[in-house]
């Protein structure tokens, strides 16, 4: 048997239908936000993550799939989605357009080769959403405001925001070498990582999770205490933003994240859940305004964030509901009968019913047992009388109500009962019923 490869998963059609309210819901809130949809290649050409992401990253230099295609051409499959956007927007030439700042979202597969474990996958999924084109504050605190929002609609309580900036370019030039400076005699204090990253990307030091509680990373000089004065400025009016969003976070001095092109804001959202456990990281983001002249592109400033939708998926586990079943089943008797079956089975698809019917050939006690587990609200029954007459036989499977309905009238009626189905009273009759479902309210 060929398995599937490691840090891959399967997303059964019963998983799937958890997946796609989780996609549905996505899409609403971004529109909601007026983040339009972007789609870009799930692989790109490799020096666009290396000079994107950077080389001293450790989703650079351990966890990229990197291959050479066909073509002799070095290949990458993306482990992230900021970047592609970026290449796409100056391959366009987005960045012209009137209408600033661009708000773009995205729903994909990113790739890396990391330890699997609950909620990562080598093969994983992200929801990212980018606001390029504006140096504003505002925006900073838009998109945390974005990030707040989905967490909420998917009724994930006690999040936390945790905010910190690294500064400009050139504020992070000046703390990267107070760092250096700090950590040169006390290197052998540090884990192996830290120890590498120590020249490549010092930064990455303070986010060690081998050493979060080691002395020299807590007296460590933080990016905070080093920035310059528009710098500060710039977090300032940040956090002035959030403030009247009534959006509340926390100050973390140690936050820095993983990725070589964030200047000024950087956030991550924390939520306990019982699924995952308790401080488990959802996303985070932050403020890139060098990323563009880095990849080639014009000066153009944005900020982003990015989820991944494995975590996500896991606190909506105990909250699903059931999944819906069919509008109508067609069961037939007889050859002839089977054929008609079909027929009118596309036809009410063509008119957006849910419809189905026996494509085994079962008995009728067998179609009835498979109506029921495709869980159908309407049975019809066609036979030789039915066909002579110009008529199906249709049933309520949840009452029992049964009456003959001409053919040509069937997809009005079917529509019309469906729809009478939906609002029907189940007895446990809530205020505001209108009485039309015949039970005594009295």
């Amino acid at each position: 048997m060929i398995a599937k490869i490691k840090g891959t998963v399967d997303i059964l059609p019963k998983e799937a239908a958890r997946w796609q309210a989780l996609e549905d819901l996505t899409r609403r809130v971004s529109k909601i936000f007026d983040f339009k949809e972007i789609r870009t290649p799930i692989f790109e050409a490799t020096e666009l993550f290396h000079r994107g992401v950077g080389d001293g990253t450790d989703i650079v230099k351990k966890e990229t799939y990197d291959f050479m295609d066909r073509g002799e051409r070095s290949v990458t499959l993306r482990p992230e989605g900021t970047a592609s956007v970026v290449r796409s927007v100056i391959e366009n030439k987005l960045y012209t357009e009137a209408s600033l700042p661009l708000k773009y979202y995205y729903i994909g597969p990113m790739f890396r080769y990391e330890r699997p474990q609950k909620g990562r996958q080598r093969q994983f999924h992200q929801y990212g959403a980018e606001a390029l084109g504006s140096y504003s504050p505002s925006v900073d605190a838009e998109v945390i405001s974005l990030a707040v929002t989905y967490l909420k609609a998917l009724r994930i309580d006690n999040v936390k925001v945790k905010l910190n900036s690294l500064g400009d370019k050139e504020s992070k030039a000046s703390y990267r070498q107070v760092l250096l400076d700090y950590l040169a005699p006390k290197k052998e204090h540090l884990c192996g990582d830290c120890q590498n990253r120590y020249q490549d990307n010092p930064l990455r030091v303070l986010d060690c999770k081998v050493d979060h509680d080691n002395p020299v990373l807590l007296e460590a000089p933080k990016p905070l205490d080093h920035l310059n004065a528009s710098s500060k400025e710039h977090f300032e009016a940040v956090r002035k933003y959030l403030d009247g969003m009534q959006i509340q976070y926390e100050i973390d001095k140690n936050l820095v994240r993983g990725l070589d092109y964030y200047t000024h804001t950087v956030f991550e959202l924390i939520a306990d859940h019982p699924n995952l456990g308790a401080n488990t990281t959802l996303g985070g983001g932050g403020r890139y305004n060098d990323l563009f002249k880095s990849l080639d592109g014009p000066e153009f400033p944005a900020v982003g964030f990015a989820f991944g939708l494995e975590r996500l998926i896991l606190t909506m586990e105990d909250d699903q509901e059931e999944e819906e079943g069919l509008h109508c089943f067609a069961l037939a008797i007889g050859e002839e009968a089977r054929v008609h079956a079909a027929k009118i089975v596309r036809t009410l698809r063509h008119g957006g019913l849910i419809a189905d019917y026996d494509l085994l050939d079962r008995p009728l006690k067998g179609q009835f047992k498979q109506a029921e587990r495709q869980k159908a609200m309407f049975l019809l029954f066609l036979g030789d009388d039915e066909i002579k007459q110009g008529v199906v036989g249709l049933k309520n499977a949840r009452t029992g109500e049964q009456l003959n309905v001409p053919l040509k009238t069937l997809y009005p009626t079917l529509v019309e009962k469906i729809r009478a189905e939906a609002h029907a009273c189940s007895g446990n009759c809530e205020d505001g019923c209108d009485g039309s479902c015949g039970h005594d309210h009295e």
